[in-house]
């Protein structure tokens, strides 16, 4: 996510960051570059000069140039000033009404249907909401089947009618079928076209009038950059819509649209799409995501991604485990699962502060654990639970069943060896224990 303009910030910052004298010379250079790297990310060049000009004033003002370190001040007034361009503070949606009406709007391709079902998934499990999702693209049957996919792979119910070709009437009868059935949330997938044109917008507009929706998002795929932020100005002119949703922002996108859009329609970005799963939805936070940009990681995401899929009576059942010297493979499998679910790896490494430079250039897909799930598959339930009685004969079973070699077993056999020993360590009072052995070990 953003790695080039993470880059080339990097290395505009890098004459600030103690190498080299601070100079109002070398100051300048830098916010040029920063302006440099800002359009080559597809920023509006007024914008991004704005951006820097608003830095140097702020800049001059605080004396970064006598500053103890100026380096860091001057990243924090970057920072900062992301954050503000990025829309400040985040943004939830609005769920007043019995039933809450969310009308989601956006060219098609842009990922609407895709992204209704995980705000539907999103809503379901904060417990609090029962989602009904509604087909509006009357143009498309595949659009509509699309939809009752997502919706069946999340467990939400799909409103449609394909013999009805108004989707005002479908919408309106959606809505009173949710009163009726105990709904709360209605998300109404509207029709997307190729392009802006007018019938498109008398459409959406006719559906909004009609339904008069709590929340109106703008649905726009970040990847086409500043075209983005020109068609979200049209939808805007029209639907006056109430915030913005950033999809496929996992992919090679440059930027310019999480940066500039706030300044150019003036809504909030309220969620982003950060991958192809349905859990794979994320509010915004322009601070954090400021952070993700300048290479400072969101420790924060990464723990609310964590405690999403923490569950306290799996977790006291795994305890008592460890404490009896009972975790097996499928104890293990089950970790691996939950890992997953926080989304892919790639956008979870990336929020550990420093890790995505360090690991730069490194291919980290979602099938990091597909090794590690064969073999544990190819495993008999004894071995499962009792890794102990996996002798040379029973390793050689599991590495022809897993298309893996004898070594590959092996070492997961060690790794999960000392993971049961450092977790059985970290038992009661085992913490100190393993500081000490961690300190005798340097």
């Amino acid at each position: 996510m953003f790695d080039n303009l993470s880059d080339k910030l990097d290395k505009a910052m890098h004459v600030l960051k103690g190498h080299g004298q601070i100079t109002e010379v070398n100051v300048a250079e830098t916010l040029k570059e920063i302006r440099r790297a800002l359009v080559d990310a597809d920023v509006n060049y007024k914008i991004a000069k704005d951006f820097t000009n608003t830095v140097k004033e702020k800049a001059l003002g605080q004396d970064v140039l006598t500053a103890l370190k100026p380096g860091q001040l001057m990243t924090k007034l970057v920072k900062d000033e992301l954050t503000e361009l990025m829309g400040g503070e985040a943004e939830g949606i609005n769920l007043s009404g019995n039933p809450s009406v969310i009308l989601m709007s956006g060219l098609q391709g842009s990922g609407k249907t895709t992204f209704s079902g995980k705000l539907a998934n999103f809503l379901k499990n904060k417990k609090t909401k029962k989602p009904l999702l509604v087909a509006c693209d009357v143009y498309r049957p595949a659009a509509i089947d699309q939809l009752h996919v997502v919706g069946d792979q999340i467990g939400v119910e799909v409103f449609s009618n394909k013999e009805e070709k108004d989707p005002v009437k479908i919408s309106e009868a959606a809505i009173a079928h949710a009163k009726a059935n105990g709904f709360n949330a209605v998300i109404i997938d509207t029709a997307g076209r190729l392009a802006v044109d007018q019938a498109m917008m008398n459409e959406i507009a006719a559906i909004h009038e009609a339904i008069k929706p709590q929340e109106t998002l703008f649905v726009v795929d970040s990847m086409t950059g500043q075209d983005a932020v020109n068609t979200a100005k049209a939808f805007n002119d029209v639907l006056n819509f109430d915030g913005v949703i950033l999809t496929k922002l996992d992919g090679d996108t440059r930027g310019g649209a999480a940066l500039s859009i706030k300044t150019v329609v003036d809504k909030p970005i309220k969620f982003i799409g950060t991958g192809e799963k349905m859990e794979a939805i994320d509010v915004f936070y322009p601070s954090r995501m400021a952070d993700r940009i300048l290479g400072m990681g969101d420790v924060v995401s990464l723990v609310e991604r964590a405690q999403e899929q923490f569950d306290e009576e799996e977790a006291r059942k795994l305890q008592k485990k460890i404490a009896k010297n009972q975790f097996g493979f499928d104890d293990f499998l089950k970790q691996i699962q939950q890992i997953k679910k926080m989304g892919n790896m790639k956008d979870l490494i990336g929020m550990i502060p420093g890790a995505g430079k360090a690991l730069k250039g490194l291919d980290i897909d979602d099938d990091a654990f597909k090794g590690i799930e064969a073999i544990i598959h190819s495993m008999t339930p004894d071995e499962r639970t009792q890794p102990s009685i996996i002798n040379s004969s029973r390793k050689k079973r599991i590495s022809k069943g897993s298309g893996t070699s004898v070594q590959e077993v092996n070492q997961l056999l060690k790794q999960f060896n000392q993971m049961s020993k450092m977790m059985k360590m970290m038992q009661g009072g085992g913490g100190a224990k393993m500081m000490q052995m961690m300190n005798q070990m340097r």
